[in-house]
Protein backbone atom coordinates (compact mmCIF):
# COMPACT_ATOMS: atom_id res chain seq x y z
CA UNK A 1 0.00 0.00 0.00
CA UNK A 2 1.22 3.04 -0.69
CA UNK A 3 2.32 5.49 2.25
CA UNK A 4 0.70 8.84 1.32
CA UNK A 5 2.01 11.37 3.82
CA UNK A 6 5.20 10.29 2.35
CA UNK A 7 4.85 11.04 -1.15
CA UNK A 8 2.85 14.00 -0.11
CA UNK A 9 6.27 15.48 1.43
CA UNK A 10 8.17 14.41 -1.19
CA UNK A 11 6.08 16.14 -3.52
CA UNK A 12 5.96 19.60 -1.59
CA UNK A 13 9.66 19.00 -1.33
CA UNK A 14 10.39 18.61 -5.02
CA UNK A 15 8.10 21.74 -5.48
CA UNK A 16 9.56 23.88 -3.54
CA UNK A 17 13.31 23.09 -3.87
CA UNK A 18 12.30 23.61 -7.78
CA UNK A 19 11.40 26.74 -7.25
CA UNK A 20 14.11 27.50 -4.78
CA UNK A 21 16.55 27.04 -8.07
CA UNK A 22 14.49 28.57 -10.13
CA UNK A 23 14.49 31.77 -8.87
CA UNK A 24 17.85 31.05 -6.54
CA UNK A 25 16.72 31.43 -3.22
CA UNK A 26 18.91 32.26 -0.23
CA UNK A 27 19.26 29.40 2.36
CA UNK A 28 17.25 31.78 4.91
CA UNK A 29 14.08 32.00 2.60
CA UNK A 30 10.55 30.24 4.62
CA UNK A 31 10.95 28.10 1.24
CA UNK A 32 14.52 27.25 2.05
CA UNK A 33 13.43 26.75 5.53
CA UNK A 34 10.44 24.82 4.76
CA UNK A 35 12.58 22.45 2.80
CA UNK A 36 14.77 21.66 5.58
CA UNK A 37 11.57 21.02 7.47
CA UNK A 38 10.64 18.57 5.35
CA UNK A 39 13.93 17.06 5.33
CA UNK A 40 13.60 16.22 8.75
CA UNK A 41 9.74 15.35 8.64
CA UNK A 42 11.19 12.72 5.90
CA UNK A 43 13.74 11.50 8.25
CA UNK A 44 11.65 10.93 11.53
CA UNK A 45 8.74 8.95 9.25
CA UNK A 46 11.19 6.96 7.41
CA UNK A 47 12.65 5.92 10.64
CA UNK A 48 9.44 5.66 12.24
CA UNK A 49 8.47 3.05 9.56
CA UNK A 50 11.11 0.64 9.87
CA UNK A 51 10.58 0.08 13.69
Amino acid sequence: MADLYLKALESERKALWATSRLKGLAKDTPERQRIAAIDVLLHEHKNKART
